[in-house]
């Protein structure tokens, strides 16, 4: 397998060993070619391992002396019924530090170790630093996260606890991001966003839905979207897993987005950015309050391709959802039951005949992203205000 870093927007190419984290010649971000992939499903047996490493010939590092990781295991495909109908969980907040982010940050500080950096910066809503504080610390490489002050403390706290220099940024999630533009022209810049090596962790999702569905695809998968971290990437092991002929479809991806920060919606709806909201990034969901995601035109590509569609969804429909996965035992963070609100409208829709096609068939997977731990205050205080 060889690896290409190819601009997102010019097309010229450069070797992975670059450590520059855009183009040097246009700023865009790079995507990552792979040549030469192979998988085969039947070389996997019990000695492969069950979690992410599990598809190594996939995953691009070189060496495996390299992988810095914590043994991650797969994670589990949980039934979940609802008034609305079925769905498939992927638990993906019982990673070790707390949300699927380990996927990405596992590679992602791998490559980091090949390329012999001791230090990084990164900037994050939370969990993507707190996972990228938690594999640096695993892999000794210094680190320093860039996060907005008003996080969840436990977020900030976690960070801090791994080693990382917290870097607490008064403002919004966009101040954080052009805060940090200015050390990654120093350092390393480990991002989950604009780093090509996080999304081909994030891959490893669609690499076990598949292998727990006997290597068959989902017909839709439903996922929340700030930057799209996950989103991109499970697209990306999708779409390796058709070209390899290992599955015969590409699923439906919805993206699912809050309503009062809902910058993927508002485009894909030909909506006018500048109305009230917009924006804004005051939600709940604290994970997907992106307001201006660098990925967008990929994730726009995806939807466009798969046949999907973006679903917003209310305050009080992340709460509500929220209180319910918690009475069902899932203890997850406000952003996962963003996540499950807009499954359960998508699959309402497909049972009225005016939004859908009336089946009310299709094999759902949606994902419950980062736990609950990290958001304990926000929830209580919630669950006071309604009297629980």
């Amino acid at each position: 397998m060889n690896e290409i870093l190819v601009c997102s927007s010019c097309g010229r190419e450069y070797s992975p060993d670059e450590k520059f984290f855009r183009c040097p010649s246009c700023s865009s971000f790079f995507n990552l070619k792979l040549d030469g992939l192979k998988f085969d499903p039947s070389d996997l047996n019990s000695r492969s391992g069950s979690g992410i490493w599990r598809y190594r010939s996939v995953i691009p590092v070189k060496n495996d002396k390299n992988i810095v990781s914590f043994s991650e295991e797969r994670t589990p495909l949980a039934d979940y019924t609802s008034e609305s109908g079925e769905l498939l969980i992927k638990l993906d907040y019982l990673f070790t530090s707390g949300s699927y982010k380990d996927r990405g940050a596992a590679v992602l500080v791998s490559k980091v170790k090949e390329l012999m950096v001791d230090y990084v910066v990164e900037d994050s809503s939370g969990n993507a630093g707190a996972s990228v504080a938690a594999y640096c610390a695993r892999g000794g490489i210094n680190c320093s996260i860039y996060v907005p002050a008003s996080n969840s403390e436990a977020k900030l706290s976690q960070i801090k606890s791994y080693g990382a220099e917290l870097v607490a940024v008064e403002g919004s999630r966009s101040e954080t991001s052009k805060r940090i533009l200015f050390e990654a022209e120093k350092y390393y810049y480990a991002s989950h966003i604009w780093n090509p090596y996080f999304y081909h962790g994030t891959k490893t999702f669609s690499y076990e839905v598949c292998e727990q569905l006997g290597w068959e695809a989902p017909d839709t998968v439903v996922l929340p979207v700030g930057h799209g971290t996950l989103f991109l990437g499970s697209y990306i092991g999708f779409l390796e897993l058709y070209n390899l002929g290992i599955i015969k479809k590409i699923p439906k991806f919805i993206a699912v987005q809050a309503e009062n920060c809902s910058p993927v919606y508002r485009k894909w709806n030909n909506l006018n950015n500048d109305d009230a909201n917009a924006a804004s990034a005051d939600t709940v969901a604290e994970g997907i309050a992106i307001t201006d995601p660098v990925r967008i035109n990929d994730i726009l590509s995806v939807l466009k391709k798969t046949g999907g569609d973006v679903i917003a969804v209310s305050e009080k429909e992340i709460e509500d959802t929220l209180f319910k996965l918690i009475g069902k035992g899932f203890y997850t963070e406000p952003t996962s039951a963003a996540a499950v609100a807009g499954s359960e409208k998508y699959l309402a829709s497909l049972k009225n005949p005016a939004l859908g096609d009336g089946q009310g068939a299709e094999k759902i997977v949606t994902v419950l992203t980062g736990s609950g731990l990290k958001a304990s205050s926000k929830i209580y205080k919630l669950f006071s205000e309604r009297g629980k």
